[in-house]
């Protein structure tokens, strides 16, 4: 008898929580980032699908934080929290920040790819939550899929195959 995963999808500008068994993923990470933060104690793990760096980027006052590096990244640990995960013991994934158009070093300024990376590092950093591995750049789009019960991360890179960190 095949044993059929519950997968929690995350969409674009989302965050979402899994715990064991279930898998986690989100898809069409170009210069966008998918985090996943997880507690390997209590066997949860959240997911976010960053879009920009900083939430001050937003045209309105009203939006989704999961869009924003800097209120995604805090939203997702609060919701971690509340599932009844550790603080102390976070530890982080994550894959995309890709620079999907090629640009001349003189719109470097554009690379949303890796301006996301940075501030996902920086705001991380300022939690004191480590980064245990990391897939970023390149000009490939990505999908991803953690698995809460191993705490892999399955990376399928477009034209490159599956990689697991």
């Amino acid at each position: 008898m095949e044993q059929t995963l519950d997968i929690v999808k995350v969409g674009i500008a989302d965050l979402k929580v899994a715990r064991r068994p279930q898998t986690i993923s989100t898809s069409g990470l170009g210069s966008c980032v998918g985090l996943v933060i997880y507690d390997d104690i209590t066997y949860t793990a959240g997911m976010v699908h960053i879009m920009l760096p900083e939430s001050s980027l937003a045209r309105n006052t009203e939006f989704n934080p999961g869009k924003f590096a800097d209120t995604g990244i805090s939203e997702l640990i609060e919701q971690l929290i509340k599932q009844g995960a550790k603080r102390r013991v976070f530890k982080a994934k994550m894959a995309g920040g890709s620079q999907m158009f090629n640009l001349s070093s003189q719109n470097e300024k554009m690379n949303i790819g890796q301006k996301n990376v940075n501030a996902i590092e920086e705001r991380l950093e300022q939690l004191s939550i480590p980064i245990i591995a990391k897939d970023i750049g390149g000009s490939s789009g990505r999908t991803i899929e953690f698995d809460t019960s191993t705490f892999e991360l399955k990376i399928r890179t477009v034209y490159k195959g599956i990689t697991y960190i």
